[in-house]
């Protein structure tokens, strides 16, 4: 096992976890308030729960290593949404009242990274598809 691997790992889980709790926050917070957001934003409420879904499967799958691809295109089109519809005019790191764009930029980042990297040796997809 190499340091490179072992390092994807990491970042991998990271990247899962912190993807898991913001889907896991939408719904513990009471999705209706997440709902009222995303109306007030222009975006149809029940996007609310399609993204809250994705977020809290998809950061599992991460953590394991399954699906690595699929969720991490799906979370950069999220993060890309966030960053355009709700922090962009807020700038980098936000106007007092609200976090920027700053997490979202550094997720996006890890995403693509995973969209376009090898499949990690340790995870679910190198072993159920291997390639």
């Amino acid at each position: 096992m190499d340091k490179n691997e072992i390092g994807k790992v990491i970042l991998r889980a990271v990247l899962g976890l912190t993807i898991f709790i913001h889907g896991f926050s939408k719904f513990q917070g009471g999705i209706s308030n997440t709902v009222g957001y995303f109306d007030s934003l222009g975006i149809p409420g029940f996007m609310a729960y399609v993204i809250a879904v994705v977020e809290l499967l998809g950061g599992i799958a991460l953590i394991l290593g399954l699906g690595t691809r699929i969720v991490t295109l799906l979370s950069s089109l999220i993060m890309i949404g966030a960053i355009f519809t709700a922090k962009l005019s807020v700038g980098f790191l936000g106007n007092g009242q609200m976090a920027g764009y700053e997490l979202e930029l550094v997720l996006l980042a890890v995403s693509i990274y995973f969209v376009l990297a090898e499949k990690s040796k340790i995870s679910f997809d190198q072993k159920f598809f291997q390639s």
